[in-house]
């Protein structure tokens, strides 16, 4: 069936325009303002006058918790909440139980996805010190890449040993995608503030316990891994204003060593950690408004190259008690694009940006094949928002752990309509609970 996206402002490829779009079955077939009168001859019409419409987000981290940590979410759930929020592709992280450390293990991921996600998807392979002959078996064409934690890991996936490193660098078959911080320096640090507080540690301190300089030594030993093998490097979560640097300049097409920023350092600071107490301890740390400054200013520079969420829910029950007993991370995956439109409306970041970092970039960088931009003949992954005021309460958040950090929170644009693969699956606080998203294909 054909469909027209009619009388909305485009945002794609650093232009904001008026025109209709045309979809014929799983693609955009034209885009115009002078569609022809055949077009529109049994076309389902959708009414974007006053939207804004631009390519669905690719979110390149999130964690859906599935297999075996389905209390807090799994890829239904958290497919649902990001189609909600505009996001029409996700890759998923492999630190679930057991970890995705298997090519056996990544396919029965992508079994419970094809059957239950609302949006389209890929799965990262995990790292370990002994799984090289997995990593060398990846098939480049549907798996996004291999992640590495090299620091703050569970399991068995911390992978801190030099020689295991060369190796993975040298090899991997895919971008390599990197959590970094230094863990040796993390134990001193909260060794240190163990010994002054015990287990009740004041949240305040996280950003000192992992701090920069572990961030910082990680990360840059990443970098110089990447840079002796010729790797691809993905470095996710950036938090500081010095690892900036670590990453390449120039076009992005020739980039090998590019850099991810999630929303929560974007929206908040160590300010935060007052009020909200654990609720904001994500690793890496929130850190200074400083640094969150020059993250900001670096994507407007396009020095950062990605934005995404590192979507990561908990229990408020896993999220309370002291300090070293409360779990890092944060739900997120529904409201990314509507906090960077807020972010759009304070004057930090233009439209365009947003659009290029969390729609092109992902596309580009893990060599996405036919999305990731508003082009005839690619994928119809579309999103429609416009402005309009409204607050995030416990009554709207999609996340089956019942919370987030927004919550109370006023925001001035809001997500109207989500087509993934030309099929309408959310629209005003409505989805179609039938449809289930593609694995994504890989050049």
């Amino acid at each position: 069936m054909k469909k027209i996206i009619k009388g909305g402002t485009l945002v794609n490829e650093n232009r904001i325009f008026q025109a209709d779009i045309l979809i014929e079955n799983d693609r955009i077939s034209c885009i115009s303002d002078r569609l022809s009168e055949e077009a529109w001859e049994n076309a389902e019409i959708t009414d974007a006058t006053g939207l804004f419409v631009i390519p669905g987000v690719i979110d390149d981290q999130v964690h859906f918790r599935e297999p075996g940590l389905t209390h807090k979410g799994d890829i239904a759930e958290g497919s649902r909440a990001a189609a909600a929020g505009g996001v029409t592709s996700f890759m998923d992280m492999p630190n679930v139980v057991p970890p995705t450390t298997t090519l056996k293990r990544l396919e029965e991921k992508q079994e419970i996805a094809r059957r239950n996600s609302a949006v389209n998807y890929s799965f990262y392979l995990g790292a370990t010190s002994d799984n090289m002959d997995e990593i060398r078996n990846i098939d480049p064409h549907t798996t996004c890449g291999l992640k590495v934690f090299m620091g703050s890991s569970t399991g068995n996936m911390l992978v801190d040993k030099l020689e295991s490193l060369e190796k993975i660098f040298s090899e991997s078959p895919v971008l390599i995608a990197t959590h970094c911080e230094d863990t040796p320096i993390i134990n001193r640090n909260l060794a240190l503030y163990k010994e002054q507080y015990g287990d009740d540690i004041p949240a305040g301190y996280h950003p000192l316990i992992r701090s920069r300089e572990a961030c910082y030594k990680s990360s840059s030993l990443a970098a110089a891994l990447a840079r002796k093998h010729n790797s691809r490097l993905h470095i996710l979560h950036l938090s500081t204003a010095e690892e900036i640097a670590l990453l390449d300049t120039g076009s992005r097409k020739n980039k090998k060593i590019t850099g991810e920023v999630c929303v929560h350092h974007l929206w908040f600071n160590d300010s935060a950690y007052l009020k909200k107490g654990n609720l904001v301890k994500w690793n890496p740390a929130i850190k200074t408004e400083k640094d969150r400054q020059a993250l900001i200013q670096a994507l407007n520079e396009n020095r950062m190259d990605v934005i995404a969420t590192d979507h990561a829910p908990h229990t408020l029950a896993e999220k309370s008690g002291p300090y070293t007993k409360a779990a890092s991370g944060g739900p997120m995956v529904q409201h990314s694009l509507t906090v960077m439109l807020q972010l759009m409306e304070q004057g930090e970041i233009r439209l365009e940006n947003i659009v290029d970092k969390m729609c092109h970039a992902p596309a580009e960088l893990f060599r996405i094949k036919d999305r990731g931009y508003l082009r005839e003949g690619y994928k119809a992954d579309i999103c429609l928002f416009g402005k309009r005021p409204w607050q995030v309460t416990k009554e709207n958040i999609l996340y089956r752990c019942g919370w987030s950090p927004l919550e109370g929170m006023t925001f001035d644009y809001k997500i109207q309509t989500t087509f993934v693969n030309g099929h309408k699956v959310y629209e005003n606080g409505k989805f179609d609970d039938n449809y289930r998203g593609e694995m994504l294909e890989f050049c």
